[in-house]
């Protein structure tokens, strides 16, 4: 098993306060055969005195998610998430989830991935009874490590080698959330040669969001990230490095999504930072 550098996750945490108690994270990277479909696999671990919450603001992908406490356990499918996420941990117990690169859950749901944004659904909805096979193995797995193979071989008969025209939108996603340069849905028309129709049919049936939405979410995955930084830029360069025509229209998005206006954002960051 590879274990990622990475924090768990580094980009698009809102809010983590330090936990009263145990709260352990890794960060698995899948083998080259999931490679191409699985981002990373993760898993935490905690037993807290009192109950921690956590918020963020989701990458465009899906993940799955199984929660195994004394009280429960589930195995959920989480769509895409067009706004912040919050999750509460109590008492003891451990998660055991799966991140998909962006596009590359499609050949799995073989529905539009709209379908799913904004949803929280059991996996065996989506899977069937392959699903609960998995969860009663994953329940029964001792280590982080035998969980992660458990996990490879339950997903390897289910995926084939991926087909262009899904590589070639993944491929671009990617490009969206690394290249600060591109603002707008003409400049993916300008990489592809696809009209604004076309781009928005491609997105919603393998992304499951607009074009628009996933460059609005890497942009301001981009923004926490740099108010949440010991020397913020002021917010006016920073909606202009995003693409935005004034601050105000920034500000809107950024309140709406995250929740906080980007000045409340930064000082709370700059709080906890100095705590």
């Amino acid at each position: 098993m590879r274990e990622s550098n990475e924090a768990v996750p580094r980009r698009g945490i809102l809010r983590a306060p330090a936990p009263d108690g145990l709260l352990d994270g890794r960060r698995m990277l899948p083998s080259a055969k999931l490679a191409a479909y699985v981002h990373h696999f993760w898993s935490v671990r905690w037993s807290l005195r009192t109950p921690f919450t956590g918020e963020t603001l989701p990458h465009p992908s899906i993940l799955i998610r199984h929660i195994d406490t004394r009280h429960r356990q589930r195995t959920e499918l989480y769509g895409l998430q067009t706004g912040r996420l919050a999750r509460t941990l109590t008492g003891e117990g451990e998660l055991f989830g799966i991140t998909f690169l962006p596009v590359m859950f499609q050949p799995l749901l073989r529905a539009s991935m709209a379908s799913l944004t904004d949803r929280i659904v059991p996996l065996e909805r989506v899977l069937g009874s392959k699903a609960k096979t998995w969860t009663r193995e994953l329940h029964d797995a001792r280590t982080v490590d035998d969980k992660v193979a458990v996990t490879e071989a339950f997903l390897a008969p289910l995926l084939p080698p991926p087909a262009p025209r899904l590589t070639r939108l993944r491929d671009l996603v990617a490009r969206i959330a690394a290249d600060r340069s591109i603002l707008g849905v003409e400049d993916i028309s300008a990489l592809t040669g696809l009209d604004a129709r076309a781009l928005q049919r491609r997105f919603q049936t393998y992304v499951g969001l607009s074009p628009k939405c996933v460059i609005q979410r890497y942009r301001l995955l981009e923004a926490a990230a740099q108010l949440a930084a010991p020397h913020p830029p002021s917010l006016a360069t920073l909606a202009a490095s995003l693409g935005y025509a004034d601050q105000a229209h920034f500000g809107r998005d950024f309140k709406r999504t995250v929740g906080q206006t980007p000045s409340s954002f930064a000082a709370a960051r700059s709080t906890t930072a100095h705590a």
